[in-house]
């Protein structure tokens, strides 16, 4: 047994396979791109030593269902792409800034507002060309979703918290539009990026988030996670 896969069964993460190395329940990938590099070939994003740390911190997180979401409003968590770290620009254009590739700037905005682009897609491993009027095409990404949040422990923050988790750099990818789409609200039982070698990552950048907020996991997506972390963890 790896030294990662004794971590999860330590903390009671990692639930029996099914016979022939099946999983029952596992989360859904993405659609995959057929242009795009095979993922599988690919070294893992996520170094094991910060892999191993992420496995350790999500034993730390609370457990329990999903609290009800009919009471859930986008109003909740502030003022859409706030200007929170008051730089003059709003959240979405500082991740777009940060993201992209070759940033091109709309004149007289400081560097702000971000027109052109290409983003290197975490999702896909695509290449994708940004042009503000075709915005759609690249998405700025909750990696927990708002909604996620609502109903694993966002509704006991204060609106202030919740502004700052709308807004946290840490939670926010840009990434292919229709992949996003595609997530919408699930949680990493339910879905996982179509790109292998992101996966790690993208879990170890969820369970960060979780502990940074206050918020919980369900028990399927507890064991989703560790499962997505364990063959980085054990390289």
């Amino acid at each position: 047994m790896s030294a990662a896969a004794g971590l999860g069964l330590a903390f009671g993460l990692l639930a029996p396979r099914t016979p022939g190395g099946g999983e029952s329940g596992g989360p859904r990938p993405g659609p995959v791109d057929p242009a795009a590099p095979a993922a599988a070939s690919e070294a893992p994003t996520l170094a094991p030593e910060a892999a191993r740390a992420a496995l350790v911190q999500l034993g730390d997180l609370p457990v329990a269902r999903h609290a009800p979401r009919n009471d859930y409003d986008r109003a909740h968590f502030g003022q859409r792409w706030a200007d929170v770290d008051r730089n003059g620009c709003d959240t979405r254009n500082d991740v777009l800034r940060r993201d992209l590739q070759a940033p091109v700037f709309k004149a007289r905005t400081r560097d702000c507002v971000v027109l052109e682009g290409t983003l290197d897609d975490p999702y896909t491993g695509r290449r994708i060309p940004f042009e503000k009027r075709r915005a759609d095409a690249v998405q700025i990404d909750h990696v927990v979703s708002l909604s996620n949040a609502w109903r694993t422990g966002a509704q006991a923050l204060t609106p202030e918290q919740r502004t700052a988790f709308a807004n946290d750099p840490d939670n926010l990818l840009a990434v292919d539009g229709p992949t996003n789409e595609d997530k919408g609200d699930d949680d990493a039982a339910e879905w996982l990026p179509p790109r292998a070698a992101f996966r790690c990552e993208f879990v170890a950048r969820q369970i960060t988030v979780k502990a940074r907020y206050g918020l919980w996991v369900t028990p399927e997506e507890r064991v989703a996670m560790a499962r997505a972390l364990e063959p980085c963890a054990g390289r």
